[in-house]
């Protein structure tokens, strides 16, 4: 079993759309001991067969309405209709999963970063390239420690959260 499933989605040929993508094939050159990535344009219900083989997984995906550089999440299963169309979400994928196995997906998380223009054909913006550096240096250091607990302590910009 993967300890780590990175899940980068989003279609590169539409500017900042590209940021999932580009951020996996990233880590992905850096060959890191129980990460497996998978690039795709959009998720699919036929993906809750990639989650059966994680320990926790990390869904990438451009945002054009959170913060910059970026905004890390846990995440939950949530029933939705999108499994009729062309592509889901990632807790609808969650909620899949359970559907299809009887029990809940790994402990999945979701990295939105800031994109700005999304236009076919575009290239990635200056300000989208900055947060992607921003969120790969934070996907580096989530890979080097796999540990949930952990993970769950990061709040939404990336930081740890001090116990009280």
């Amino acid at each position: 079993m993967v300890k780590i499933l990175l899940f980068g989605y989003g279609n590169p040929g539409c500017g900042d759309d590209a940021l999932g993508p580009l951020l996996i094939e990233r880590i992905a050159r850096l060959q890191l001991d129980e990460v497996e990535c998978q690039n795709y344009m959009q998720l699919q219900v036929e993906h809750v067969t990639d989650l059966a083989t994680c320990a926790q997984v990390l869904f990438v995906d451009a945002d054009m309405s959170c913060a910059e550089p970026y905004d890390f999440s846990e995440i939950s299963p949530v029933r939705d209709d999108s499994y009729t169309s062309h592509a889901m979400n990632p807790t609808a994928l969650l909620h899949a999963y359970r559907q299809v196995y009887g029990k809940d997906a790994p402990p999945a998380f979701l990295l939105r970063v800031r994109g700005h223009d999304f236009e076919l054909g575009d290239p990635l913006t200056g300000k989208a390239s900055a947060n992607l550096e921003a969120a790969t240096r934070l996907v580096v250091e989530l890979c080097k420690d796999d540990c949930l607990q952990n993970w769950r302590m990061v709040n939404g910009e990336g930081q740890r959260m001090k116990h009280a």
